[in-house]
């Protein structure tokens, strides 16, 4: 294999540069950035308390919201700490290994996020078609074998790609990464010689597990309104679906952001630079941001005790 004179041999720093196009005015938009992140922070450790301290939330759906909300933080801090610094202070330099560390990080509480979808719609898919099992076949022991399981799925499917990265790739084009935060394809490109094995290896777990999902997810859906609809009473009908509406808008903002930023990465070669890595950027955060603030206002054991809560302040 040959290799130019200007590549560079295992390299131990790297550098972020943030959105490519937009360096000038980075700084503000980093703003809205901390906003997104402090508002994720805040209401998913306010999701995380409600829930630990009610016995009565004690619940699969609860449960399994918990872990969502563990997830969005895990996810939104290994980004945004990195990226603010990027834009507002120009820290834009970052160790091999800890680029890689965060790219672990990432696409890990990423597997997991679509993991729990998918346990949360499992979950939602027995409540409704099999109401009177539900308790039995979702019990506690269940519950948090499904959160292992997911975790180490992710895991599993996302380590080999580090190390591939660690191991086979050895020579650079360039050090200077066209993104705001470390993300496998990114690194990869910057690669010379040979990189299918990688790339075989980031499309394998990307569609082990957002193809798999979105497949199951789908089905228990279709199976949850085929159900709805056949319920005689139109109040039933309606309490029903009122029940599914919050999942499925969690389940359509996390994915079809997703997959139109898998997708642009590796054939989106027509679309400005800036535009794909500020979709990237938004796409992490948005979650994390947002499934607090729709759980909140659309699950009404949530919405009472956050209403308790800020009258209990003000008394």
């Amino acid at each position: 294999m040959f290799i130019s004179n200007f590549t560079v041999f295992m390299p131990s720093v790297l550098t972020l540069v943030g959105i490519p196009g937009l360096e000038s005015v980075q700084c503000w938009i980093g703003i809205p950035f901390f906003v997104m992140y402090l508002m994720a922070m805040i209401g998913n450790f306010l999701l995380l308390t409600i829930i630990q301290s009610q016995r009565s939330l004690h619940e699969p759906m609860y449960m399994f919201l918990g872990m969502l909300g563990t997830t969005d933080i895990g996810l939104a801090t290994s980004i945004i700490p990195k990226m603010l610094g990027v834009f507002w202070f120009h820290m834009t330099e970052i160790y091999f290994d800890s680029c890689l560390l965060q790219m672990w990080f990432i696409h890990t509480f990423q597997c997991i996020e679509s993991g729990i979808l998918l346990a949360m719609a499992f979950d939602r898919y027995i409540a409704i078609c099999y109401p009177l099992r539900h308790a039995t076949i979702l019990t506690f022991r269940l519950v948090i074998q499904i959160g292992t399981a997911v975790t180490l799925r992710a895991a599993v499917l996302v380590t080999p790609c580090i190390i591939l990265v660690k191991s086979w790739l050895k020579y650079y084009y360039t050090t200077v990464i066209s993104h705001s935060y470390c993300e496998h394809m990114a690194i990869v490109k910057l690669a010379a010689g040979n990189t299918w094995v990688n790339k075989i290896c980031g499309l394998f777990a990307a569609f082990a597990v957002g193809g798999f999902d979105v497949i199951f997810i789908s089905l228990s859906y279709i199976q949850i309104l085929t159900t709805v609809l056949r319920l005689p009473q139109k109040e039933a009908r309606f309490k029903a679906f009122d029940t599914c509406i919050t999942h499925i808008c969690v389940f359509l903002q996390f994915y079809l952001l997703a997959f139109f930023s898998f997708f642009t990465h590796r054939f989106g070669s027509h679309i400005p630079p800036y535009i794909h890595i500020l979709f990237s950027s938004i796409y992490l955060l948005v979650p994390p941001f947002l499934n607090p603030l729709v759980y909140g206002l659309k699950t009404r054991q949530i919405r009472s005790h956050v209403v308790k809560i800020y009258y209990a302040r003000d008394s």
